[in-house]
């Protein structure tokens, strides 16, 4: 491994180089760079096509699992598909994302379609940061794919970062929800120069007393674009709540179109949204104590998408 390896891995995924303990899989410029399994996860190659099975045995509690990828050549354009299958009672942290250094003047891409099949009663928390960087003038596009399906009483909590340096960006996540089921979507991203991100959130509550919370924040600079479709369907008695809350500056743009249906009568889906500049007073505030007014943004950007 190389020096930009080790600061991919460092940002996306916390990761000091390859784990000596725990389950993994490294993926690096389309192939698998390393892997590793355990008595309680087991990380199985698929044979049809690019990707990896994820097995957590019922029961599991306080594993870690860490599936990055990096890529760190010009023109590639890498496609996966993981598959996890969490089961029943098990608790589980899922930690991935991709990171892209692309120093020439090809674009490179990564698209990862992941699909969670989580039992009765089990329990996962799933991170996705993405991030790119180098000074080559070659696009560095993500699109990530995300379905979950939650059996009953099972709860996942998603966090999904685009730190910054991601030319493009096309998210789709998806999720069906039984009876009980919760599930929690935190969606932080900042966009700058003229990068472009699209997030399409579709949840479907099937079962009686799901709930789903769907969190969007996002910053955008310069003249980049975003466009937000959340959308929650309430089909039985359940609850879910869509909020998507957006700063703009200089030449930006914003489009954030939630939306919310209800198909049964104790069903009870509601949304908010805004854009806005950033507030005033609270720059004036900084500077008083000494800040720039550059300054004063950073730290009030920083604070929203935390």
């Amino acid at each position: 491994m190389q020096k930009i390896d080790y600061d991919l891995l460092k940002t996306i995924a916390d990761m000091d180089g390859v784990p000596s303990v725990g389950a993994f899989n490294i993926r690096k410029d389309g192939k698998a760079l390393d892997r590793h399994s355990t008595e309680n996860v087991q990380i199985i190659p698929k044979t049809d096509k690019p990707g990896i099975d994820i097995r957590v045995m019922p029961g599991v509690t306080g594993e870690e699992v860490h599936i990055p990828v990096i890529l760190t050549q010009t023109g590639l354009n890498d496609k996966v598909y993981n598959d996890f299958y969490i089961g029943e009672g098990a608790d589980v942290t899922i930690i991935a994302g991709c990171g892209i250094h692309n120093s020439g003047c090809e674009t490179t891409q990564h698209d990862g379609i992941h699909r969670f099949f989580i039992d009765k009663n089990a329990r996962v928390r799933y991170v996705e940061k993405h991030y790119g960087e180098g000074e080559g003038t070659g696009e560095r596009i993500l699109n990530p794919v995300t379905e979950l399906y939650l059996g009953e009483n099972a709860y996942c909590e998603m966090e999904s970062v685009q730190i910054k340096g991601v030319s493009s960006t096309e998210r789709v996540t998806k999720a069906k929800l039984e009876k009980g089921a919760k599930i929690q979507i935190f969606e932080r991203l900042m966009t700058h120069e003229k990068q472009t991100a699209r997030s399409d959130v579709e949840i479907v509550l099937d079962g009686e007393g799901s709930s789903a919370q769907i969190v969007s924040r996002s910053v955008a600079r310069d003249e980049s674009v975003q466009v937000f479709y959340p959308k929650a369907i309430g089909n039985a008695p359940c609850r879910a709540h869509v909020q998507c809350d957006s700063i703009i500056m200089d030449h930006a743009k914003i489009s954030s179109i939630p939306a919310i249906e209800a198909n049964d009568a104790d069903a009870q889906v509601v949304h908010e949204a805004a854009i806005g500049r950033i507030n005033n007073d609270q720059l004036l505030k900084l500077m008083t104590f000494g800040m720039s007014e550059e300054e004063a943004e950073e730290v009030i950007i920083e604070g929203f998408l935390k």
